[in-house]
């Protein structure tokens, strides 16, 4: 990768709305060669989207988040990515990696309620060939996401001293 490809991956990454124009002028580059490496970061699939960051605490949606820890056996030919592929492919499914340590992938998932996270994890991710175990975290609070913060108006509890 090309120092003008990291720069403006860095650039994405802090802001997706940044226009070519806008690239170009700050990285001191012509807009048609930022076009071209953008076009090229998303051909070779560098580039796999553009989202925005929404904080669920800001708008009406009642979604629950949750961090679903899987420890699994792996099969001879496919290894971990088998199952892996197979938990990607649900909706309700955010986030699929393999992680070291005690549990094997980390699943993000987000439904309507805790029951049908439960119910998912029950009755979908369980019964897999495989899963040995699963462990569900909820997601109670986000303090930061993808890099920014939730907070942005700072900090409002009152100082006391004893």
């Amino acid at each position: 990768m090309n120092k003008l490809e990291k720069e403006v991956l860095e650039l994405l990454k802090s802001n997706a709305k940044l226009t070519a124009k806008e690239l170009a002028a700050t990285l001191g580059v012509g807009e048609a060669a930022v076009k071209a490496c953008v076009e090229d970061l998303e051909k070779r699939g560098a580039i796999i989207g553009y989202a925005a960051i929404v904080n669920g605490e800001k708008t009406d949606e009642t979604i629950v988040e949750a961090l679903i820890e899987v420890k699994v056996t792996p099969k001879s030919v496919e290894g971990f990515d088998g199952i892996a592929k197979k938990i990607a492919e649900f909706p309700e499914v955010k986030g699929v990696y393999l992680m070291s340590g005690a549990y094997d992938l980390a699943v993000f998932l987000e439904d309507a309620s805790l029951q049908k996270v439960a119910r998912f994890v029950s009755e979908r991710i369980s019964t897999f060939d495989g899963v040995i175990s699963t462990a569900t975290h909820f997601i109670l609070k986000k303090y930061k996401i993808e890099g920014a913060l939730t907070d942005v108006s700072g900090d409002k509890r009152v100082l006391i001293q004893a």
